[in-house]
């Protein structure tokens, strides 16, 4: 486990990384490729945003996500899961870049699989961890301008908690970070929602009348979809056995 700050390229290249940012990015990502995109394309800034809308059909993009938690002005979409109903990105190309969460999803590149995991799909990650065979995995918080987040931590706790179920990481070297997330996840056990209301930004999403969306954020194994980047573009995982 670690910060997308912690992130060396040159160790990823064997390894299947996870990255999290459960408000909003990968819930958000994760989402819009359920709802039908034609493709789902994230990106690390405006600029790369511009470069890759400028090889595609320009009838067809919607560029969507955030900067400094605010919509970017231009763009036809926000940072909001319902922002992405199915009638809105049916048969487009989406482009989504938002602060942090897309900056750790550029910063994980080099990884053999880049997999993008949140609340909603963290069961669903761990299943495929464990059916891929793999023997090395990160699993990247994106937190917030450099920060912990809690509900980064929460989203990796679930997916590590599920994974160790049956004691699969047993001969695994865990680092600090995980085992703390392996406790974490044992005193929360049943109580993620209340977990997630501790967060900072779960509390400004309840303080703030977006208790809808916080529910949405926070509906643990609602989706059986891993999304994974490849060449820059999303796709539903399927397993590789190692």
């Amino acid at each position: 486990m670690m910060t997308r700050q912690e992130i060396e390229p040159e160790k990823l290249s064997n390894a299947t990384v996870v990255v999290i940012d459960v408000f909003l990015a990968t819930t958000t990502l994760l989402t819009i490729l359920e709802n039908g995109a034609r493709s789902v394309l994230p990106v690390a800034s405006l600029e790369e945003a511009e470069e890759v809308g400028g090889r595609l059909d320009r009838t067809r993009i919607l560029r969507g996500g955030e900067q400094d938690a605010e919509k970017i002005e231009g763009y036809d979409l926000g940072p909001y899961p319902r922002e992405y109903a199915p009638e809105v990105v049916e048969e487009k190309d989406v482009i989504f870049v938002t602060t942090n969460g897309t900056r750790a999803i550029s910063s994980a590149a080099p990884a053999q699989r880049l997999l993008l995991g949140c609340l909603r799909n963290a069961p669903a990650i761990a299943l495929f961890l464990e059916a891929s065979g793999t023997d090395s995995v990160y699993i990247v918080c994106a937190g917030s301008a450099g920060r912990f987040t809690l509900e980064d931590f929460l989203g990796a706790s679930v997916i590590l908690s599920r994974l160790n179920s049956d004691g699969y990481l047993h001969d695994w070297r865990l680092n600090d970070a995980a085992w703390i997330a392996l406790d974490f996840a044992e005193r929360y056990e049943g109580k993620d929602t209340e977990a997630l209301k501790r967060s900072w930004a779960g509390r400004w999403f309840l303080e703030n009348d977006w208790a809808e969306e916080f529910e949405f954020v926070g509906d643990v194994g609602a989706s059986d979809i891993v999304p994974e980047v490849v060449d820059g573009r999303l796709r539903p995982a399927e397993p590789t056995i190692y």
